[in-house]
């Protein structure tokens, strides 16, 4: 059975019209072979009479042989295969066959059936016990009918007549007709009952297929074609069939409905989505102001923690300065450089130089980190970067009674980042250790840099010996403004805008601490791509 509707439909109508022919010829070959029947039996009833009544006048005259040519003259036409002739008791007495002699039968033969079937005998048996149907001793098929001979008035009355009155029935004749014409006729009309079928199926099956082709399978080949457009988002073009009917109008304008509803709908979500990407922009620039905001904020507030400490670093050499400036007036105080202090007044002026030489660069390196600039990312090396930025805090950790160790890798490959940025991350770690040993008296301050073993990344390790971080605050200390510190000492951006900033650069921040031990923050950064591989062994720094 096909699974497409078009074929299954022309199918089953073919073969429900195959049914209904094939039934409908049966039925018509049927009755037009029992018609031809009826009609051979009537004529072979009217024969036997014929006969009957063309030896009358022999039989009544006693004049046999006159009946017996008779009959044989009639045997001899077209279709009749023989005549025979019993008398009341049985017994052939005559035959067209020269084959058959005169013998006696018995009432259960079929020649007797029709009379003596019932109890008592027939008189007068109906019409359709008279005929069977029998094979001739060639081996034909023949349609038989019996026509009783009664014993009329007129041949119990003559003077040659040896039968007596009270009998009724002098003998039977027996008509045999050759049933090939019959049969001829039959397969001819099955033949043309066949072929009348065909015909009727074929046009049935035409006519169901154009038919199923133009009202239902092209308007469902169109309306199918039409959804694929709807699924596609084609949603501009209108389903149209060829062939309409009123059902496939009412479902094509039930679907040109939908994609018109789902036309709007789709136009609507566009629009929502339009309008929602460009708040999502607008939110983005804001959030994007914001982070630059706070990144420069939580700079400045790392500046102002080392305001102090860097105007005193700076105090010293610009105060050394000043009184090497001093006794070099003094010594020229005459107009010139005496005899013989040459050598002094040159070594006076280079210790100006260096002193000067150290302001410029504080200077230098407070200017670079307190910068705002666009981020910006390139090649930097964060060995530099740890350099300059624990020597911004050197004064401030000196102060603190903290000894910052570095212990940097040699050869460290350079990072993809903003150097300004990664500047700020090892100023707020710093910091945060500076404070965390502040309430023990000081301590050790440990910044290691390495590559990681597979080569994917650098690390910058800080490490310092402070109280250490309670466990229930380890997972919050990312969280914007969650801070342990005494109110008016942090608002708690610090650990938050080193998380942002590192996660920008696609690297990780962990952290692990111990009470009373210390505090350990972890730092990865990812290589840039065709990074060199870096030599082995670790750089010990001295005490800044």
């Amino acid at each position: 059975m096909p699974h497409r509707l078009g074929p299954k439909l022309i199918f089953s109508l073919t073969v429900l019209i195959v049914v209904i022919s094939g039934f409908t010829g049966y039925l018509n070959l049927r009755a037009q072979k029992n018609r031809q029947v009826e009609t051979m039996v009537i004529g072979a009833d009217q024969l036997s009479r014929s006969i009957t009544s063309a030896t009358w006048h022999a039989m009544l005259d006693d004049h046999r042989e006159a009946a017996y040519q008779i009959m044989g003259v009639i045997a001899d036409k077209q279709g009749i295969d023989r005549i025979r002739m019993f008398n009341r008791e049985g017994k052939l007495v005559f035959s067209t066959d020269a084959r058959e002699h005169p013998s006696t039968v018995v009432v259960h033969d079929e020649v007797c059936r029709s009379c003596h079937d019932a109890v008592p005998a027939r008189g007068k048996p109906p019409e359709t016990s008279r005929v069977r149907f029998t094979q001739s001793p060639e081996g034909a098929k023949t349609l038989s009918m019996i026509t009783p001979i009664y014993n009329e008035a007129a041949c119990a009355s003559a003077d040659c007549h040896a039968h007596p009155r009270n009998l009724k029935v002098l003998g039977v004749l027996d008509v045999a007709l050759r049933l090939d014409p019959v049969e001829q006729q039959a397969r001819i009309m099955t033949l043309q009952t066949v072929l009348s079928t065909s015909v009727e199926v074929i046009i049935g099956a035409a006519f169901v297929i154009l038919f199923t082709r133009r009202f239902v399978a092209t308007p469902i080949r169109e309306l199918i074609e039409g959804t694929k457009d709807v699924s596609a988002m084609e949603l501009d073009r209108p389903i149209e069939i060829v062939h309409r009917s009123q059902e496939l109008d009412e479902l094509v304008d039930s679907f040109n409905a939908m994609r018109e509803r789902v036309k709007k709908s789709v136009a609507e979500l566009n629009e929502m989505a339009q309008t929602l990407e460009t708040k999502v922009d607008e939110r983005t620039r804001q959030l994007n102001a914001a982070q630059r905001k706070l990144l420069q904020s939580d700079r400045l507030a790392s500046l102002g923690q080392l305001a102090a400490s860097v105007a005193h670093e700076i105090n010293n050499p610009v105060s050394g300065v000043l009184n090497l400036s001093m006794l070099v007036e003094r010594i020229m105080s005459n107009g010139g450089i005496p005899p013989g202090r040459e050598a002094e007044v040159r070594k006076y002026l280079g210790q100006i130089s260096a002193e000067t030489a150290r302001v410029g660069r504080i200077v230098s390196d407070l200017l670079a980190f307190s910068r705002r600039s666009k981020p910006q990312h390139g090649s930097a090396d964060l060995n530099h970067l740890v350099r300059t930025t624990m020597g911004l805090v050197s004064h401030k950790l000196k102060l603190t009674e903290v000894e910052p160790v570095l212990e940097l890798a040699d050869d460290l490959p350079p990072v993809l980042c903003d150097a300004s940025q990664i500047r700020q991350v090892i100023l707020n770690l710093a910091l945060n250790a500076a404070e965390a040993m502040q309430s023990k008296g000081g301590g050790k301050l440990t910044v290691t840099t390495g590559t990681l073993p597979d080569r994917s990344g650098v690390e910058l390790r800080v490490r310092d010996t402070g109280e250490g971080i309670a466990p229930e605050n380890l997972s919050k200390i990312f969280d914007p403004f969650f801070t342990t510190k005494p109110e008016g000492k942090g608002v708690g951006l610090g650990l938050a805008v080193l998380y942002g900033i590192v996660k920008a650069h696609d690297g990780e921040v962990e952290v692990t601490s111990r009470r009373d031990q210390g505090t350990t923050f972890t730092v990865t950064l990812p290589l840039k791509p065709g990074v060199p591989p870096v030599a082995s062994g670790v750089a010990q720094g001295h005490a800044v």
